[in-house]
């Protein structure tokens, strides 16, 4: 993330220059992920595409997903003049044909699947809960709950016929607290938790990991889109008094702890949430 000037938005003025940000990383984690195959939905942008280009840098061959099919072939093509091994495979995580397909491209292109990154979501319309309409509730569960769900199905079925491999579910802060006209949106990042701890049981003992990253409050494009609705000023006085480390976080920052929640470094860690947000929920 970039430390930006205070900016006019619609709605008010929103300041995220913090004298605290971080602005580069000065050193990465050395984690290695040679002859593996990693698979990452949500991965035209953000924390997608951070964590997919983090799995490449550390060697794996990565399945780019998203649901924009010009978006993420750009973005696997990126990552393939780079030297990487990529595949860009179109798919809307509602749809559970095309999640199955999704993992059969994976595995009939690379042989296996060692890793996966549940990202795909989206966030809801702000409302109250009285005025909240019924095609948005439908619309952010098939996507970020049930999206979650058909991914780790079918991911699961490959990785239990290798006795191996390692999945991370993106849930969020809101899948630890509540928030005012954000109730769907909330709902389902709690119901990613009891997806990841529930499968986390029934894998325990077979080779297989499951856990979920709750992201903060991180600065990507869905993070731009909330500013250009008007949610500027909410959101710079949410940081200002709830996160402790008074700045917003980093896509890489969140591609850090699911590499290493896939890697053999966190070969005794399962069924946990990771908060990733600056300490939002110390308090």
């Amino acid at each position: 993330m970039l430390a930006l000037p205070r900016m006019q938005i619609p709605g008010g003025e929103c300041n995220f220059n913090h004298s605290t940000q971080i602005l580069h990383r000065e050193e990465k984690m050395h984690i290695s992920f040679e002859n593996q195959v990693a698979l990452v939905t949500g991965a035209a942008s953000g924390l997608g595409l951070a964590t997919a280009r983090a799995f490449a840098e550390s060697g794996a061959s990565v399945v780019l997903a998203d649901w924009n099919e010009r978006e993420v072939v750009a973005a696997a093509q990126g990552l393939a003049a780079q030297g990487h091994k990529t595949l860009a495979v179109r798919c809307d995580v509602s749809d559970d044909a095309q999640v199955e397909s999704m993992v059969q491209q994976t595995v009939a292109t690379f042989g296996r699947l060692d890793a996966a990154f549940n990202n795909a979501g989206i966030q809801n319309v702000l409302a109250e809960t009285a005025d909240s309409p019924r095609d948005d509730y439908d619309r952010v569960m098939a996507i970020n709950l049930r999206g979650v769900w058909s991914c780790m199905k079918f991911e699961l079925q490959q990785m239990r016929k290798q006795s191996s491999g390692a999945i991370v579910n993106c849930s969020s802060l809101g899948g630890l607290i509540g928030g005012a006209q954000r109730g769907t949106y909330h709902a389902a990042k709690h119901g990613v938790i009891g997806l990841t701890k529930s499968a986390a049981l029934e894998y325990a003992t077979r080779g297989i990991r499951i856990n979920d990253v709750c992201p903060g409050m991180i600065r990507t494009p869905m993070f731009d889109k909330m500013i250009a609705e008007g949610q500027g000023e909410e959101l710079d006085r949410m940081l200002k008094a709830l996160v402790p480390m008074q700045r917003m976080g980093r896509p890489e920052e969140i591609a850090d702890a699911v590499l290493w929640l896939c890697s053999s470094a966190a070969s005794y860690v399962t069924g946990q949430s990771i908060s990733v947000d600056g300490g939002y929920v110390m308090r």
